[in-house]
């Protein structure tokens, strides 16, 4: 009999499913792209719906692929930490849009929230921003009428998307999410592991419309799909699954980049409080005591955001493909602060415009490119540098994820920091990681298991002397930047309406 190990990945740009054997190796696996909307300054949503469907139809695929007689040994779900579902808890039927983790419309609502921002990052680990679920939650609920019946019935649930695709395949008789994805609500106690009272009471969200909260590895239940049954063990955030997945241990850091960019510095049982930047729980194994660790985490919220943007609203280019050749045909440096969906760690900050500067007569489609390539490399150097500030020094990091193809943005991120940049072949690292954890679960061994080799290791090529250069000169551009941006929306000249 065949024994197979399944994934649910469910990402900002598509839901997978993969199904491995015991060893490691993927064997079958399917994709469904999603699609996200943007409209006004600040919004982006899903239709829920379509987000259920996807990654159901992608289960569905792999589960038709396996062989006659296979079994299902478990099932580890791994997904966007931050976009948030409203639902009807009778139906399941969301009762409107799913607002993504990019959405930035509960700006308002953090205004009236008096708590302070280093008493909320201590007890959450997180920044009070609209990045975060909880201000997205109570926006719904202000706006949305379906949210405000429900909620009026005592039908309203609120979960994460992992939490709603779970709800679903239990048929609604298990509500409930791990504590990576819990936190990026801005509701969760870091420490005690629990949703917190005086944060539910100052966003004005009941605790009984949120769903359980569960260790990442745990028995949450079976599930039956398809003629298959079940055995649901891992729920986890992707960043911190990519993390498991890339191996990396206390000290170590990795970045990825997809839509957004994220490193993640690996501070074992310790949380290492740096300003700015965040603190996540890396994962909790409910089977070993609830044994945890603990991560400092940097965002970039637009990395491919922002190439796409550069791609849809201008046709710089045809595909992501070609960046490497059109930084490298570029030879005027400008400084391009990319900042769709605002600006992350350690700024957080969601009024400043995307700004260019050092446009000339001599300015092509190749140095804007490369700009906005280097400027994200700048924000994750700036986010490093205040780690090594505060004791952490990085000595090498793990780059993963869709863009980590691209030689010119690990170079240049290697240049700036001053940190050897390694590409790694292991691109299903969220996916190989939720699949470590199950299998280690189900008491599997997973010594066999091995990440692939690195592909390309990028070391940097300039000098301290050179690079301090540089960063002197783009953070007295972000700082002109943030300040001509305010200057701005107080004349209420921009943004247009």
């Amino acid at each position: 009999m065949k024994e197979y190990i399944l994934v649910l990945d469910q990402g900002s740009s598509s839901s997978r499913t993969l199904a491995y054997d015991k060893i490691g190796n993927i064997c079958f696996k399917s994709s469904i792209k999603v699609n996200i909307r943007y409209s006004g300054e600040a919004n982006a949503d899903y239709d829920a719906s379509e987000l259920l469907k996807s990654q159901l139809k992608s289960l569905d695929k792999v589960l038709a692929c396996l062989p006659p007689a296979a079994k299902v040994l478990g099932l580890g779900i791994a997904a966007q930490r931050s976009t948030i579902i409203l639902f009807d808890s009778v139906t399941g039927k969301p009762l409107c849009r799913a607002l993504s983790w990019q959405d930035g419309r509960g700006a308002e609502i953090l205004k009236s929230i008096e708590i302070s921002q280093p008493k909320i990052h201590a007890i959450t680990g997180l920044y009070k921003t609209p990045y975060y679920s909880a201000s997205k939650i109570k926006w719904c609920m202000d706006n949305y009428s379906g949210a405000r019946q429900a909620y009026k019935k005592s039908r309203l649930m609120v979960s994460s998307v992992a939490g709603y695709i779970l709800w679903h395949l239990s048929k609604g008789r298990i509500s409930a999410i791990d504590a990576t994805h819990a936190q990026r609500t801005l509701l969760f106690d870091i420490k005690n592991q629990k949703w917190h009272s005086p944060l539910l009471k100052a966003f004005k969200i009941p605790k009984n419309i949120l769903p359980k909260i569960m260790p990442t590895v745990a028995n949450y239940g079976i599930i039956e799909r398809k003629g298959f049954s079940i055995p649901v063990h891992v729920m986890v955030g992707d960043q911190q699954a990519a993390l498991m997945g890339l191996g990396i241990k206390e000290k170590m850091a990795a970045l990825n980049y997809g839509t957004g960019a994220f490193l993640l510095v690996n501070t074992g049982k310790k949380i290492v409080k740096v300003q700015g930047l965040l603190n996540s729980i890396g994962a909790v194994n409910g089977l070993k005591k609830n044994d945890a660790f603990y991560i400092t985490e940097s965002t970039v919220n637009a990395a491919f955001t922002a190439l796409q943007w550069l791609k849809i609203n201008f046709n710089l280019f045809k595909d992501i493909s070609d960046i490497d050749k059109m930084c490298q045909k570029s030879s005027n440096r400008l400084f391009v602060l990319p900042a769709i969906g605002g600006i992350g760690a350690p700024y957080w900050d969601y009024s400043t415009f995307t700004t260019f500067t050092g446009l000339s007569a001599k300015s092509n489609k190749y140095d804007i490119v490369r700009g906005f390539i280097e400027g994200i490399c700048f924000m994750i150097a700036d986010a490093a540098a205040l780690i090594e500030e505060n004791g952490t020094k990085i000595s090498s990091i793990i780059a993963t994820g869709g863009l980590s193809q691209i030689d010119y943005l690990l170079q240049f991120q290697a240049d700036i920091t001053g940190a050897k940049i390694i590409r790694s072949n292991q691109n299903e690292g969220t996916a190989f990681g939720t699949a470590k954890m199950t299998a280690d679960a189900l008491n599997l061994s997973t010594d066999k298991w091995k990440s692939k080799s690195p592909e390309k290791i990028f070391s940097p090529t300039i000098n301290k002397a050179q690079r301090d250069k540089l960063i002197k000169s783009w953070r007295v551009f972000l700082q002109d930047s943030r300040r001509m941006s305010a200057n701005l929306r107080k004349a209420e000249v921009l943004p247009h309406q």
